[in-house]
């Protein structure tokens, strides 16, 4: 299960249209959900309005917070997006039973085995989250929130029965003609993600749907990418004692 994780204070102003960007993921089956730590006012406004639009096109959902409640909604949304796409996948299997009919019509003891499996396969399915940050001038005060919450969603992530790992993005890049940055790649150890954040260099623009399309291109290099380096067959790194592994 792959999902793009975006945590920004909105208001895009370079390059494409992230709602577009975001469709685009959608259609490759990788969910956009969306944080928005905006400020108030009518900037706030503008950037709240497209913060809901590149999570609707995306698939996901989007919550606007303030800071302290960051790292307790990143957890929630990451869970409810997982919890969200295996039930549209078991109704699915449902209609092919029922036709027309929904899980409500299945009678109360099968009803209850379905609400069971969906529950099991919530903790137990691969997941595969790319987190792009919004490293533009306007979120510099609010960068010491987003570590945190960073670092608890990677503990959160540990704590499943599957095979979880976790790729960092910020945006811009270095320079005006890089768009997105690769600080992370691929990884279940949550050390190399405390380690990020002294190394953003805050700039001015923000190249949201550009940076979105930098990740989807990241996806694609992956999974074309047939002799990149595995973990082990049961997907356990024992010198780390933590849970890893790869979605197909």
């Amino acid at each position: 299960m792959k999902q793009i994780l975006l945590i920004t204070d909105g208001c895009s102003n370079v390059g494409e249209s992230p709602v577009m960007a975001a469709a685009h993921a959608r259609q490759e089956g990788i969910t956009v959900n969306v944080v928005g730590v905006v400020d108030y006012g009518t900037i706030g406004e503008l950037g709240s309005r497209e913060i809901a639009d590149i999570a609707k096109a995306g698939g996901g959902i989007s919550r606007i917070v303030g800071t302290p409640q960051l790292a307790q909604t990143i957890q929630m949304m990451t869970r409810k997006t997982v919890v969200q796409t295996i039930q549209q996948a078991v109704n699915k299997e449902v209609k092919k039973i029922l036709g027309d009919g929904s899980l409500e019509e299945l009678p109360p003891l099968q009803r209850s085995q379905v609400v069971t499996v969906v529950d099991e396969l919530t903790e137990t399915t691969p997941l595969r989250i790319a987190l792009l940050i919004d490293a533009s001038a306007s979120m510099k005060p609010k960068l010491g929130a987003v570590e945190d919450a960073i670092r608890d969603l990677a503990l959160s992530l540990e704590a499943r029965e599957g095979k979880s790992e976790i790729a960092v993005f910020h945006f811009p890049g270095r320079s005006s003609s890089e768009e997105a940055m690769l600080d992370i790649d691929w990884t279940h150890n949550v050390s190399e993600v405390r380690s990020l954040f002294s190394k953003l260099k805050m700039r001015g623009a923000t190249p949201t749907g550009p940076a979105i399309f930098k990740v989807l291109e990241h996806y694609r290099y992956d999974t074309l990418d047939e002799h990149r380096e595995r973990p082990t067959d049961d997907g356990y790194d024992e010198k780390e004692g933590m849970i890893g592994g790869y979605v197909v």
